[in-house]
């Protein structure tokens, strides 16, 4: 009898019981850097760890069954990932890349490209228009980073698949904000998919990772040898923890969804707030594509508040459960400011271009209680309201604009101004 498996499933049993020695149910972990030929010429399936390793193609051969693809490479971190992709590419060939993107990615392409290994476009890809003009150049690779980090814009996958095929480019699509557990970019006509494996994939926040996945066998070849020659695939004990937490990989991101739901909603609702980027509200620009394309919304947000650094700040310094680190998917709850983390490397011309702001802000948000997460956030508000404030009246006492009982001048409140980041509020 035949069925097809669910792939929840599929991620939960990946290589169970493939332990013909010992029949161990969890496969053993092979930290060999080098494997004995049979004999003279007698090469076995494994020589070297770095052309090959049966723990890091067990993750392989996961990832390529949950994306549903032809074969994957798994690589040493996600910019090992991105670098590996670049192989494709000749010299004078054009990359086509999200303006918006992750700012590791921005650094890499634009370096890369900097140095003549290939050219380069950043792209607003939700702008119709614009990437018809940019597939007018005839592109030979367009990444595609769908939710695109940190504004979480939305591009629809088949689309610029459409686009690619009237000029032969390859679409490579970064899922890693995802996972396959809510995206299959392949199943929607993509050719290649990227993750940082050190995301939701492995979810602890202890490994670092990338893999690649091909959605055909001579693509998955020339990956695999570029991987090989380059040096750059994964340790094993990394491919053995992420595997590890590939197992889990469902049962999180389903509670990383509803903790991020319950958060978009209240940032949503607040007056310190000018603007949620959360694909699963109604009123986001790219909803009605992401409910086509994608089985959720993921656990990503970010949101811009009022009240200038002072505002920003006080927030930051005021959570108890979001730790003020770099990057995501783990159990935990983090919380980061783009534009001086994540996106430092980014001009400050190309970051004003992409719409990411110093009043940005983006939350990771993990699995810890829902309420206790929200009554932090809340909290953390207030504190910067109270900046605000304090900001409010130490400028305008300096500059004479209190009266004589030293309150501040009209009334029931103050339009408070930054200078620094373009934002106000009357409070």
């Amino acid at each position: 009898m035949s069925f097809s498996e669910d792939p929840a499933t599929t991620a939960v049993r990946a290589s169970l019981e493939s332990d013909s020695q010992h029949g161990a149910v969890v496969p053993p972990l092979h930290l060999s850097s080098n494997y004995t030929f049979a004999g003279f010429g007698q090469k076995r399936q494994y020589d070297y760890c770095r052309s090959g390793n049966p723990t890091r193609d067990a993750l392989a051969d996961a990832l390529t069954a949950l994306e549903g693809g032809a074969g994957a490479v798994i690589t040493s971190s996600g910019m090992a990932a991105l670098t590996l992709l670049t192989q494709l590419l000749q010299p004078g060939e054009l990359l086509i890349a999200p303006h918006d993107c992750y700012g590791g990615t921005y650094r890499l392409f634009e370096s890369l490209s900097a140095k003549g290994h290939f050219d380069v476009l950043f792209v607003d890809q939700s702008d119709a228009e614009l990437l018809r003009q940019a597939f007018a150049r005839e592109p030979k690779l367009i990444l595609v980073e769908t939710p695109s980090n940190p504004l979480l814009r939305i591009v629809d996958i088949e689309s610029v698949v459409d686009a690619a095929r009237t000029c032969g480019a390859l679409v490579a699509v970064d899922n890693t904000f995802l996972s396959p557990a809510l995206q299959q970019p392949i199943s929607l006509g993509a050719d290649i998919v990227v993750h940082s494996t050190t995301k939701y994939l492995n979810g602890h926040s202890d490994v670092i990772g990338g893999a690649v996945i091909a959605a055909s066998d001579d693509i998955a070849e020339t990956l695999a040898w570029w991987a090989n020659c380059l040096g750059i695939t994964g340790a094993p004990f990394d491919s053995y923890l992420t595997l590890r937490g590939v197992r889990t990989l469902f049962a999180r991101m389903e509670q990383h969804e509803k903790n991020a739901k319950l958060l978009a909603v209240v940032l949503g609702e607040h007056e310190l707030v000018s603007r949620v980027y959360y694909p699963g509200l109604p009123n986001h620009a790219g909803h009605e594509v992401a409910c086509r394309q994608q089985q959720g919304f993921g656990g990503m947000l970010s949101f811009e508040i009022y009240g200038g650094e002072a505002a920003v700040r006080a927030f930051l310094e005021n959570l108890r459960h979001f730790s003020l680190a770099e990057s995501l998917g783990g159990i935990e709850s983090l919380v980061c400011h783009p534009a001086s983390m994540t996106h430092a490397p980014v001009s400050a011309d190309a970051l004003a271009a992409a719409g990411i702001g110093q009043n940005l802000i983006r939350l990771s948000v993990g699995l810890e209680s829902g309420a206790d997460l929200v009554n932090d956030v809340v909290v953390a508000l207030e504190e910067a309201r109270k900046a605000i404030q304090d900001s409010s009246v130490s400028v305008m006492i300096s500059s004479g604009s209190a009266d004589g009982n030293g309150s501040i001048c009209g009334g029931g409140g103050s339009l408070l101004r930054s200078n620094s980041m373009s934002s106000s509020v009357t409070l």
